[in-house]
């Protein structure tokens, strides 16, 4: 008599991951059975840190939901503008926006998951990131957790200085500078009050550390020319960039901004020549020049 026994063939590894990237690609990150197979994964190989990565964007991906919200009054929401326009009752526009809302409970449960596998891998800047990103998204306008992980992990890398390990990149100082500058330019577009503030600490924190960072300094700039409507400090920042760096666009674009909003021909003056020299574009070269011929008095 004949008995079907059960397969003691064992899945592999990278079954598991043609199976996951599979389903993905059919259902998305936390579609049906996902969760299922992630289990089979993980108990087949725990210390896959692919398997626990894939488990983290389950939750995350799960606890979001997209809406539609009103913003009477508002021309841009999270940096972005509105998707649709409608008029109320009185004929008055309301911007509608897309937002992503956040379950609570399976956030939380993405969080644990991502600081376990950080516990494991503290020198992965990848994973780090994605906690990070993950902080800003769900805090939105109010990004008081992401920024303190933001200020903490520029802390480590300063005082650490740990060999960071990033798939697929070399992290130097200008990937460095331009992964936190990421995430500054994105708490500056914001604009809401905690934002800005947030923009403001995680310049100072990375000026802390390199004083002569004139990338960070044009965001203090930035932070009293917007934020605080202050041009007279925001002057005194661009000011010491151009001294580091006379070719800094930013710099030198705010400073003649500045000067037409207040309306200082004298100030106006001193900076379109370094326009008319170090301009990005032939255009800008040549507006430039025009402008400081009028103000000069020239035909």
């Amino acid at each position: 008599m004949a008995i079907a026994l059960p397969s003691m063939a064992q899945t592999t590894r990278e079954e598991f991951v043609e199976k996951y990237n599979l389903m993905v690609s059919k259902l998305g990150p936390s579609g049906v059975g996902i969760e299922t197979l992630l289990d089979r994964w993980e108990e087949a190989f725990p210390n896959d840190v692919d398997a626990k990565v894939n488990r983290f964007l389950y939750h995350y991906n799960k606890a979001q939901s997209i809406q539609m919200i009103a913003k009477q009054g508002r021309t841009t929401y999270l940096g972005r503008k509105p998707a649709l326009t409608l008029k109320d009752s009185l004929g008055t526009d309301v911007n509608y926006f897309e937002d992503i809302i956040f379950d609570d409970d399976q956030f939380s449960q993405s969080i644990q998951v991502i600081d376990k596998i950080i516990a494991t891998y503290p020198d992965r800047l990848d994973f780090r990131v994605s906690r990070i990103s993950a902080l800003l998204a769900y805090e939105k306008e109010s990004p008081d957790m992401a920024t303190t992980d933001l200020l903490n992990l520029i802390d480590y890398n300063a005082t650490k200085h740990p060999t960071w390990n990033y798939p697929g990149v070399t992290v130097n100082k200008d990937f460095w500078d331009a992964a936190v500058q990421e995430y500054a330019y994105n708490l500056f577009r914001t604009a809401s009050p905690v934002s800005y503030e947030a923009f403001r600490l995680v310049s100072e924190r990375m000026l802390k550390y390199d004083k002569n960072n004139t990338l960070f300094m044009d965001n203090m700039g930035s932070y009293y020319m917007v934020a605080k409507r202050d041009n007279k400090k925001a002057l005194k920042y661009y000011e010491k960039v151009l001294k580091l760096k006379p070719d800094d666009i930013t710099a030198i674009k705010n400073c003649i901004i500045m000067a037409r909003t207040s309306k200082d021909t004298k100030l106006e003056k001193k900076y379109l020549p370094l326009m008319v020299k170090y301009g990005q574009t032939d255009a800008d070269k040549t507006s430039a020049q025009m402008r400081l011929d009028y103000l000069n008095g020239k035909k």
